[in-house]
This record gives structure tokens, sequence and C-alpha cells, in this order.
């Protein structure tokens, strides 16, 4: 994987520029950027977003929820799938954990929901919460999810996390997942003890075609690497 080179504690130089056509600044340091949503998002009209861009930005990816729990599946993710195929936009899907209940039964439930094809990135799963529960608890509940999910997908699943959430609870045990970082207003690089593989930098950008505030996230690598990563 043809990753940014990040040492320990050693900022990368980075620019943000604001950008009028998504409301926010954006890190000058990355080509490939994308965004995440759910049913908070309400109906997205898929082809304005897809044709929204900058003179040098547009959206590459977009990850999107598909399920939660035992059983909860997002109300927009059969259409946002079907549709960002249809536009021929890079999909991700990503499941929202609950640290209360067992992994490979959660896994399960993303299992039945989406169907993964070549060109897709690989699965993700949300953990951003304790819910009460020990962290030991927390790592054995997760460890089961990703190598339900493994095993069945065959790829590494991707863990979505906040920077502060993952060096606290889940550390060196995951260092070998790829890792999406969420870390907001962050005028350098995420502040994270390893190297990561997709930076949620902000969530409150605007694009059109969609009416809420988004998530705006960029990739850690050139094309080259980017392709690499999609399911074969």
């Amino acid at each position: 994987m043809y990753l940014l080179k990040q040492e320990k504690n050693t900022p990368v130089p980075i620019e943000f520029t604001y950008d009028a056509d998504f409301g926010i600044p954006l890190p000058d340091n990355y080509t490939i950027h994308g965004i995440d949503v759910s049913v908070h998002q309400s109906n997205i009209r898929w082809g304005m977003v897809k044709n929204t861009h900058s003179a040098s930005i547009a959206i590459g990816f977009v990850f999107i929820k598909a399920t939660e729990g035992f059983s909860d599946a997002d109300k927009q993710f059969s259409k946002n799938w079907q549709q960002l195929a249809q536009f021929g936009i890079v999909r991700g899907a990503y499941h929202f954990f609950i640290a209360t209940k067992n992994g490979a039964q959660q896994a399960q439930n993303f299992i039945r929901t989406v169907q993964l094809q070549t060109g897709d990135l690989p699965p993700a799963v949300d953990v951003e919460e304790l819910y009460g529960v020990p962290p030991a608890q927390l790592k054995k509940r997760l460890k089961d999810y990703l190598q339900t999910i493994e095993d069945f997908y065959k790829v590494k699943p991707i863990i979505y996390t906040y920077a502060s959430f993952y060096e606290s609870y889940l550390g060196k045990d995951f260092d070998a997942y790829p890792l999406w970082v969420a870390h907001y207003k962050e005028p350098q690089q995420p502040r994270i003890q390893r190297s990561w593989q997709f930076w949620q930098h902000s969530n409150e950008g605007h694009i059109s075609g969609i009416k809420t505030k988004v998530d705006f996230n960029v990739f850690n690598g050139d094309s080259t690497a980017f392709r690499a990563i999609l399911l074969q």
C-alpha cells in the first residue's frame, strides 16, 4: 500500500484551503476526497453529488451506513447503495458497532445486508462508544466481529473511530487493521500513533445534492494505492 510516510509525533506539513464548492477548508496534500452518509442525510441526489467539484477536487468515494447492532439496517442503505453503483461512484459500507452486543451476531447482520462487488471499498465498522462495557469486553466482541467479516468477505475490514478512542480503548490489538480515523480541526494530521488509511477531517461540509451537513474524508495515498485497496 502506497501510504504517505508518517513518523510518530512528526507532523506532515499540510495547508488547508477554503473551498467554496464544499463550504469548508480542505487539506491540500491529498488528491482523493470522499464523504460518508447515513439516513441522517435523508434523500440524496447522487447525480448532483457526482457533478459537484472544484477546479482540482471531486468526490472520489462514499462510505454509507448499512447496519447497526443485531438486526437494524439503515433505511436509506439500499437506495444509496444501488444509486452509487448506477452513477459510478466508488462505494463502501459500514456497520455501527454496539459494544453491549455479540460481535459475531452483529457481523451476520452486515453480511445479510451487504453484497460487496469488485471495485467496492472493503467493509468498515464504526466503533466509537463503550456503552458502559469494560474495554476488555469491547475488544473481544470487536475481534469476533472483525474475524467473522474477514472470513466471509476474504479481506481485512476497516476500523472507523476517533483518534482518542482508538488510543484509549483499542490500541495495538488492532494495529493490523486499516484505520479510518476521525479527528476534526487538526491543522496537520490526525494525532494518532499509527498509520491510517482514511481521515475524517470535518463534519461540516456541504455539497450539492445533500441538504444537510456532511462528513468529509481524505484517502492517505495516491490513485495507485487507492485502486489497490478496492475489492478485486
